[in-house]
């Protein structure tokens, strides 16, 4: 009785919906009768990716979302493919009229009594719903006007029209949609080529592309793939022979290996890092309906192409190269450390009871996970594919891979670059880290923060010069000191090797990096003023501060704040400009897809600079570049690649670049700073020429980790950028830097006291904004007494840091630049002499 009520509440059920379904049905085709007379069918747009340009106009890179789309006719694929999609999908597609009235009652009855009997929509009706339908929305109303649409559609296309427009369409999984993309995703070539097996593996992804997706699930994937060949053979489609073929020759070339990346990660794009900078401006500025994936915009970027595959292979040369070394070294050490240091330690750790320091058990958890990682990881993952242990592959294959990666990321040096142009602030090249990749996507040249060191001098130096009390002239003493911070704390810095110079002038305290010298210029200059002016240069919000450390207290004198690359590059790229300000900008223009401007960022650079902002005055910028041409000559700087002066002194420097490759020279001014943090955990060189301004990083992502002592902004950043500016200037004309006439002047000066000189004084030639020349005649030559005075004052300073101080005597100055000669015989003394430049 019970089984016979069930049956009449199931049947009445039936004939409901049968009802509601012929009464909805009608209505819809009555409508379309007036629809067919007055034409009123929806357009749809159809996707197209946005194209990323560089500044001479060259491809860069095509933004199609997670989507990877590329149009192919009907007629250039397979038949097969289309056989495969229609035995899978819709085996009536070419009787109905756009939908099959049995297999949605069927879809109904299984959605009533929660059963799953099948989907209910035909081909037409899956293509309409994407294009005028949101299919996310499982409401009976989106399946009505899926069903409406599908009706027009029938009415308005053919059939193969129909199948064209949905292959082209329709979401394959990976990332791609439409068939030709998703076939060199999943295959490494056009839907041209496809096999009766690619064409099945295809529409098996059409139902759960995440679930069958035969890089994750190949088991899973292999099994549906059977079964629609198997159902091509039975349809007549293809023979049990071409079926048996391509599955097996399928299977004996798939890469086991490879894992599930997006297709937005396999395109075809020439700077990556740069091109995903541009990306996440784009995010930033597109408002409204418009998708940066779909839209169809082109984006018209300040990239130059050449300067950003080349900044790429300099980079990536130096860091693999600077990573082998460190590899080397911590091997070395750790090979002495476990074998001599560490049992020494443990000893020491049991006879008086340091528990604190006990390392046996952190060792072991390193040397546990990377024997997991090496030899247990591969044995796990052949038997989850062999055996179609899914869970197992996903769990702890994953988890060791990430702990892994993790390890490998805490221990891998990364560098950074950015190029910018000084008048403009265009970004032509800019790299973010080693590779990119789902696994590295920290643009480093635009996020990180990392700590400036010596490279953040420059920036208070030129507020000490608007002082008019400091000038490259002024003499300061190197030798140990103790600084009291404006919190009553002491501070007792130390210079780079331990050696002091005694008496220095400021221009060439700032070459050599001289760290005394630095913070009686901070605190000449006041730490309000100093901060204030870095700040100005760096473009950081006064909000940021506190969370960027620039607070008022020595150790900020030799870099401990926090910094971004694109910061300091635009910093000293003012210093370049004369003064002006600058903004770094990646996107010039963005054209719709009917070639409208709908952003014109370069109107509005061509506008500032018309009406420039000065960040400093015209002459401080041109005089803080004069002193900082001393880096080059004789300072940090001066081993950055291919680089060699010809001209030491500061009236007019020129600076020859050297192709390595060619052997071809050229003169152009160069100017700039290195930076090494304390414990050797970041390293820095910052330069520029009248055209472009480049700033290297180089460092590890985990704070405060060490790459080791011959990792100096001198030594490991200096030789890119000296490579990368050889690279960007060496067809350029050559040009001054811009000098603010009126305003500054130069004049011959003591080269010990930057005193007027008088008879027997080695002498230099400085650069000094007006009203800054020395007032008095220079008092150690002019009065043999003072250099009894100099000594006690040596003794003294002696006594304080109780150790012999290495004064230099900067009389020797104009005899002591053979360094620069090209002879072999100079080319010894460079190398003898790298301990007392190698700073920073």
């Amino acid at each position: 009785m019970k089984i016979k009520k069930s049956t009449n509440v199931f049947i009445g059920i039936n004939v409901f919906f049968s009802v509601v379904f012929g009464f909805l049905l009608g209505l819809g085709i009555a409508e379309s009768f007036n629809t067919a007379n007055i034409e009123q069918f929806s357009p749809f747009k159809q996707a197209l990716p946005t194209k990323i340009l560089d500044v001479n106009g060259e491809l860069i890179t095509e933004f199609s979302s997670d989507q990877k789309r590329e149009v192919i006719t009907i007629y250039e694929i397979p038949k097969h493919m289309l056989d495969a999609l229609i035995t899978r999908e819709d085996r009536i597609f070419y009787e109905h009229h756009g939908f099959n009235a049995l297999a949605i009652m069927r879809a109904i009855i299984g959605e009533v009594a929660h059963i799953r009997l099948g989907g209910g929509s035909t081909l037409t009706q899956q293509i309409a719903g994407t294009l005028y339908c949101d299919r996310t929305d499982r409401s009976y109303k989106r399946k009505l006007k899926e069903l409406w649409w599908s009706i027009q559609m029938e009415r308005r296309y053919s059939k193969n029209e129909i199948l064209e427009l949905y292959l082209n369409q329709i979401y394959f999984g990976g990332g791609t949609g439409g068939v030709n993309a998703a076939s060199k995703y999943y295959f490494g070539h056009s839907a041209r080529e496809i096999t009766p097996a690619e064409s099945a593996i295809l529409v098996v992804q059409l139902s759960n592309p995440s679930y069958y997706n035969p890089f994750e699930h190949p088991n899973r994937a292999k099994d549906r793939q059977k079964y629609v060949l198997d159902s091509m053979v039975k349809e007549g489609y293809i023979t049990q022979k071409e079926s048996e073929e391509s599955f097996d020759e399928y299977w004996l070339n798939f890469d086991y290996t490879r894992t599930n990346t997006s297709a937005f990660f396999m395109r075809d794009d020439k700077a990556p890092w740069f091109s995903e900078y541009v990306r996440r401006e784009l995010s930033d500025i597109i408002y409204g309906d418009d998708d940066i994936y779909t839209a169809g915009f082109t984006v018209n970027t300040s990239g130059n192409l050449a300067h950003l595959q080349q900044a790429q292979l300099i980079m990536e040369r130096q860091i693999e190269n600077k990573n082998k070394e460190y590899q080397i070294e911590a091997s070395y050490k750790q090979k002495y450390a476990v074998g001599t240091y560490l049992p020494m330690a443990e000893m020491c750790i049991l006879l008086f009871d340091l528990k604190d320091l006990k390392m046996t058990g952190q060792r072991a958890n390193s040397k546990t996970i990377a024997n997991f990682t090496q030899n247990v990881t591969p044995m796990i993952d052949l038997f989850s594919v062999l055996y179609g242990i899914e869970d197992l592959k996903v769990g702890i294959i994953n988890k060791a891979t990430q702990m892994a990666q993790d390890k490998a990321k805490a221990s891998t040096i990364e560098g950074a670059l950015i190029n910018l142009e000084n008048d403009t602030g265009y970004i032509t090249a800019l790299i973010g880290g080693s590779k990119f990749d789902q696994s590295n996507q920290l643009i480093r040249a635009t996020q990180a923060k990392v700590q400036p060191g010596s490279s953040i001098k420059p920036l208070y130096y030129s507020a000490g010069l608007d002082t008019k009390k400091l000038t490259a002239a002024t003499n300061l003493v190197d030798a140990p000191y103790e600084f009291t911070s404006p919190d009553g704390s002491s501070y007792l810095p130390n210079n780079y090797g331990g050696a002091w110079h005694g008496n220095v002038l400021l221009w060439k305290a700032l070459a050599l990096s001289l760290n005394i010298p630095a913070l009686k210029v901070l605190e000449q200059t006041g730490f309000d003023a100093s901060i204030k002016r870095m700040v100005d240069l760096l473009g950081i919000s006064p909000q940021e501060l506190p969370s960027r450390a620039f607070i008022p207290g020595f150790p900020l004198g030799l870099g401990t704040c926090s910094v971004r690359p694109i910061e300091m590059a635009r910093a000293y790229a003012i210093f370049a400009n004369g003064g002006r300000a600058i903004e770094p900008t990646a996107i010039k223009t963005v054209e719709d897809r009917n070639g409208n401007i709908i952003i014109n960022n370069e109107q509005k650079i061509r506008e500032a600079i018309l009406k420039p902002k000065q960040v400093i005055s015209p002459e401080n910028a041109f005089v803080m570049t004069k002193i900082m041409e001393s880096s080059v000559t004789i300072g940090t700087l001066r081993y950055g690649a291919a680089m060699r002066s010809i001209d030491p002194s500061l009236t007019g420097s020129k600076f020859t670049f050297i192709d390595k490759q060619t052997g071809k020279k050229f003169d152009m001014p160069v100017s700039g700073k290195t930076g090494t943090t304390q414990n050797w955990g970041d390293a820095w060189a910052i330069g520029f020429t009248p055209y472009y301004t480049c700033a290297v990083w180089f460092g590890f992502d985990t704070p405060g980790k060490s790459m080791g002592m011959g990792m100096t902004g001198a030594s490991l950043a200096g030789p890119p950028w000296g490579d990368f500016m050889m690279f960007a200037n060496k067809d350029l004309p050559y040009k001054e830097f811009p000098m603010p006439e009126g305003k500054v002047h130069k004049a011959t000066v003591c080269a010990e006291t930057g005193e007027w000189p008088v008879e027997g004084c080695p002498t230099i030639t400085l650069w000094f904004m007006d009203g800054t020349n020395p007032t008095e005649q220079c008092h150690i030559h002019s009065d043999s007494s003072a250099n009894s005075i100099m000594m006690e004052r040596i003794q003294e300073a002696e006594i304080l840091s109780g150790q012999k101080l290495e004064i230099e005597d900067d009389g020797e100055l104009e005899l002591n630049l053979d360094f620069l000669d090209d002879s072999s015989s100079k080319k010894k003394n460079d190398k003898d002499d790298d301990s007392n430049f190698f700073m920073d």
